[in-house]
């Protein structure tokens, strides 16, 4: 290797300024607030190998929907069929290694000197795919077949030109084709500000060092990635949580994973998880491989870099036909709900191995609101959006209140944002109060959000988890609280409904209220300080009657009102 390792590293950070800028890129120009408002997207850069070299820390789960994409592209085209201009569009998690329909790839070559050096690539949730049901994300889908439009890896330009034929293909099969064109513009523009970026950088350090340096960079990771397990004690460690339901007939759905630490190695083998579902919270490998990337990452090695290398140290084991390794054509669009639980059963069972790393269990969910309808003006929308709930309580601090945690790592969408764009008015959003587990550090809180349609019907669907089975709490912290749909009807009354519903019809004088789980507690609640319990009072995220009856110190404290 003629590449110093102080020159690689400068190399990295170059090339992750730039993901960082295509990011942004596609951020500011997209047209769905999915995107533009709450980053559901992600950017990354490949070696001419199809191998990740840099990717955005923007959404751990996005790593599995890019990870074989230039892999699948490679192999279907060969590299003697990849042009200067060339395209390539994927969203399939059969045929193209992503991990739900919504998530749509896109991959461009990067030629210099008429020599493939570099792949860009980005990927963007769409806020509808098609399917029968208006987001592409409802509960009661059991089959890929009605989760929207499947698109293989296939190329959407060829020698810089648009085939506009498959453009059309796209749009016709989704709701509201004008903003779901111009999020794909978007995911162009970033690409192409990508390939421009890459050039110059082509330019001022040589093809060849470029080359080697990508060589470098991932086995720098690799290396990086083993020193860091070979960090855990050896052993087997395990651990096992439950899915509330699958949206149809499963309930209580068993993940269970028994992990193997041996020197600079770890093994996660998912042999005693329950078989895949009929409903659509199916994970199939790629995304399986992004929640243990993840868990490794954050529990080791918060600050090393995400690409290839990190797989080097670890090895799988998930029986296909599992809901971990789903196979075709099983649906797999509300992923994200097990994808969660995937990293809490991971760091249920690494609890004793790295205490101090290690949070209770979060809200443990992804979930989602999608709303369709038409607005007084006659214009057809589609909104769908991911709501957070707490994180778990941590070895030195309470836990986060109403975020997304771990795989989704979304925002929040502002009201102001959603009013201005959508026909619905915001009524309530809020905290949960007492739904964050008692503990020496406390549990996050969830959120609570009602919607209500203005001057039309609107149909709703939803995802939920953590509504029956609370996040558990560790180390003595107690569980936190569960979630909920319900709708508010003219009279008042709040009617629950499933976890999962799927096409609902809200008129305008109907409230849907999405109310999301909180996280568990960590460490003995005794050993709270006076302080915090008076401080969790007069927040008014607590109520005196949960302090008093999780906190048996509270007794001698004086709760006053603020």
């Amino acid at each position: 290797m003629t590449i110093s390792p102080i020159d690689a590293e400068l190399l990295r950070n170059a090339m992750s300024s730039i993901v960082d800028e295509m990011f942004i890129s596609l951020m500011k120009s997209s047209y769905s607030t999915n995107i533009k408002e709450r980053k559901d997207h992600s950017t990354a850069l490949f070696d001419r190998n199809g191998r990740v070299v840099v990717q955005g820390e923007s959404m751990p789960l996005h790593l599995a929907s890019m990870l074989g994409l230039v892999e699948i592209v490679l192999e279907k085209y060969g590299e003697k069929n990849i042009n200067p201009g060339d395209v390539f569009l994927s969203n399939d998690p059969y045929v193209g290694k992503g991990s739900h329909l919504p998530d749509v790839a896109m991959a461009a070559p990067i030629f210099f000197d008429n020599q493939l050096l570099l792949f860009v690539c980005n990927i963007a949730h769409h806020a509808d795919i098609g399917g029968m049901s208006p987001g592409s994300m409802a509960g009661g889908m059991t089959e890929i077949y009605q989760e929207g439009l499947r698109i293989p890896p296939i190329r959407l330009f060829k020698s810089g030109k648009l085939m506009e034929d498959v453009m059309d293909m796209i749009l016709l099969n989704v709701r509201v084709p004008e903003e779901r064109r111009g999020d794909y513009n978007a995911q162009i523009a970033s690409n192409k500000l990508g390939i421009k970026r890459c050039l110059d950088l082509i330019e001022k350090w040589g093809p060849k060092n470029i080359d080697e340096g990508c060589d470098v960079i991932i086995k720098s990771v690799a290396k990086r990635t083993r020193k860091s397990v070979s960090n855990l004690p050896d052993g087997t460690y395990t651990f096992e949580d439950i899915v509330d339901d699958d949206g149809l007939s499963r309930k209580n759905i068993v993940l269970n994973v028994s992990i193997t630490v041996k020197k600079d190695q770890i093994k996660f083998d998912f042999s005693g998880t329950d078989p895949q579902v009929e409903g659509n919270n199916n994970v199939t490998m790629a995304g399986l491989q992004a929640c243990c990337l993840y868990c490794i990452k954050v529990l080791l090695d918060p600050d090393c870099p995400q690409n290839h290398g990190m797989l080097d140290p670890i090895s799988i084991i998930a029986p296909e036909g599992t809901i971990v390794n789903a196979a075709f054509p099983s649906a797999s669009a509300a992923r994200a709900q097990t994808g969660q639980r995937i990293v809490d059963v991971i760091f249920g069972a690494l609890a004793s191995a790295c205490p101090e790393n290690i949070i209770a269990a979060g809200n443990g969910a992804n979930t989602s609101a999608a709303f369709f309808g038409k607005s007084k003006q006659g214009k057809y929308y589609v909104y769908l959006e991911t709501l957070g709930g707490g994180a778990g309580g941590r070895s030195y601090k309470d836990g986060s209140d109403g975020i997304q945690i771990h795989m989704t790592n979304t925002s929040n969408l502002p009201i102001e944002a959603l009013e201005s764009e959508y026909p619905l008015m915001i009524e309530r959003y809020e905290f949960v109060k007492d739904s964050g587990g008692a503990g020496k550090y406390r549990g996050g809180l969830g959120i609570r959000r009602d919607y209500r349609p203005i001057k039309h019907d609107t149909t709703f669907s939803g995802q939920g988890e953590r509504f029956v089975n609370k996040p558990w709490g560790i180390f003595g912290g107690n569980y936190g609280g569960t979630g909920n749909f319900s709708i508010i009807q003219k009279n008042g009354k709040k009617v629950r409904i499933s976890n999962k519903p799927s096409a609902l019809k809200i008129g305008p004088n109907s409230v849907i209220s999405v109310v999301t789980a909180g996280a568990g507690g960590y460490g003995n609640p005794k050993n709270r300080t006076k302080k915090q319990i008076k401080d969790d009072f007069r927040s008014e995220k607590f109520s005196k009657a949960f302090l008093l009856k999780n906190y048996p110190q509270s007794k001698k404290i004086k709760l006053e009102e603020n």
